[in-house]
C-alpha cells in the first residue's frame, strides 16, 4: 500500500540531501508545463529548497492553449519564472534542415521541441547558479514515452521511481489544484491523449508496474514490447570497452 505521508517526506528530505551533496545553494531550475508532474516535482523542491531558491521556466512553442495552468502553478507556488518562447528556435532548425533538403519525419516534429526546451534549461540554469530537475515519472520511463535528451534529461529526477498514480497522490496531499493534479496529458500536436497514443491507460500500466499483473495480455505485451525496445533510454550511453 502506497504511503503518501511517509513517502512525500522522504522525497522532500531526498531533494535537500542531494542539493546539499550537489549543488549546496544552487537552485533548482524546473520546466514548467501545468501538468500533474512539474507541478509536483516544483512543490516538492520548494518545501525541500524554499521558493527562492525554485526558479520555473514555462516555455511554449508558439501559441499554447494551456499556458494559463503554467501561470497558475507558479503563482499558487509563488515562485520566480520566465517564459521563453522557443518557436522560433525550433522553426530555425527545421528551416535549416529544409534548405539542405532534408526530409523532415514526424518524429523530428514531435522531439525537436522538447530537446530545444532542455537546452533552454540548461542555458538559464548554468546562469541562475541551478540544477535542472528532470520531472518524468516511472510510467512514463518504463515504456519509453518521454525523449531522449529532451524531457527525458535533467540532473535530479523526484519522480523517476513513482507511478503516476502515486505521482497524482502526492500532488493531492501537497494541496496543488486538483485541475492540475489529474490534468489529462497530451501530446501536445493533436487532440490524442498520451492513452491514446499509447493504447492502454496508466492504471493498467502503474498495475503492471507494481505487481506485475495485467488483466488483458494484449495490453501486456504492448507494454513488454515498449519496455524492451526503450529501456536503452534509460542506460548511459554504451562505450567501446577498450583496455590499455
Amino acid at each position: 500500500m502506497f504511503n503518501v505521508e511517509k513517502t512525500t517526506a522522504a522525497l522532500i528530505e531526498w531533494v535537500r540531501e542531494w542539493f546539499e551533496n550537489n549543488g549546496k545553494g544552487c537552485n533548482a531550475v524546473i520546466g514548467i508545463s501545468g501538468g500533474k508532474d512539474s507541478s509536483v516535482v516544483a512543490a516538492v523542491c520548494v518545501a525541500a529548497l524554499g521558493k527562492e531558491r525554485v526558479f520555473g521556466v514555462l516555455m511554449p512553442n508558439g501559441e499554447q492553449r494551456d499556458i494559463d495552468c503554467s501561470m497558475r502553478l507558479v503563482q499558487h507556488l509563488d515562485i520566480p519564472y520566465a517564459i521563453c518562447n522557443i518557436k522560433k528556435s525550433v522553426d530555425g532548425v527545421l528551416g535549416q534542415m529544409q534548405e539542405n533538403g532534408i526530409e523532415i519525419s514526424r518524429q523530428t516534429v514531435i522531439n525537436l521541441p522538447p530537446r530545444i526546451r532542455m537546452s533552454t534549461l540548461y542555458a538559464i540554469s548554468q546562469s541562475k547558479n541551478g540544477r535542472v530537475a528532470n520531472t518524468c515519472n516511472l510510467s512514463e520511463d518504463y515504456v519509453g514515452y518521454a525523449t531522449r535528451y529532451g524531457d527525458g534529461a535533467g540532473d535530479f529526477s523526484p519522480l523517476g521511481q513513482l507511478t503516476v498514480q502515486e505521482v497524482k497522490a502526492i500532488g493531492k496531499y501537497l494541496n496543488l489544484p486538483i485541475d492540475l493534479v489529474e490534468k489529462v496529458p497530451s501530446d501536445g500536436l493533436t487532440d490524442r491523449t498520451d492513452e491514446d497514443n499509447l493504447g492502454f491507460t496508466y492504471a493498467a500500466l502503474d498495475e503492471y508496474i507494481r505487481t506485475g499483473v495485467c488483466a488483458d495480455e494484449s495490453v501486456k505485451q504492448k507494454i513488454d514490447r515498449l519496455h524492451r525496445i526503450n529501456e536503452f533510454k534509460l542506460k548511459p550511453i554504451p562505450s567501446f570497452p577498450y583496455k590499455a
